[in-house]
């Protein structure tokens, strides 16, 4: 079973910045596809980026610009380098691996002065 861990969040300014990690058990999932999705309280879970096996990257419009997903297959982690962050990117951010349903436990982004 392959596990996902998350790690690299916490409290920011606005307009500063944040990397997520998300360290997977196994390589061959980093070089799968890998998404970090977020969920704000009241709100659904929404995707932010994602990364596909041959490195074309998605993301969504409210963070175009500011955010880079990017992975390191030789430590098995995948990263969203978060800047010029706003308050309404305070969420629980999570990493998933869409093929086989798995997702990490989640790591807070708090966006505040």
């Amino acid at each position: 079973q392959v596990q996902l861990v998350e790690s690299g969040g916490g409290l920011a300014q606005p307009g500063g910045s944040l990397r997520l990690s998300c360290a997977a058990s196994r390589r061959t999932s980093v070089m799968d596809t890998m998404a970090w999705y977020r969920q704000a309280p009241g709100n659904q879970r929404e995707l932010v980026a994602a990364i596909r096996p041959n490195g074309s990257t998605d993301y969504a419009d409210s963070v175009k610009g500011r955010f880079t997903i990017s992975r390191d297959i030789y430590k098995n982690t995948v990263y969203l380098q978060m800047s010029s962050l706003k308050p309404e990117d305070t969420a629980v951010y999570s990493c998933n691996l869409p093929r086989m349903g798995i997702w990490g436990q989640g790591t807070q982004v708090t966006v505040s002065s």
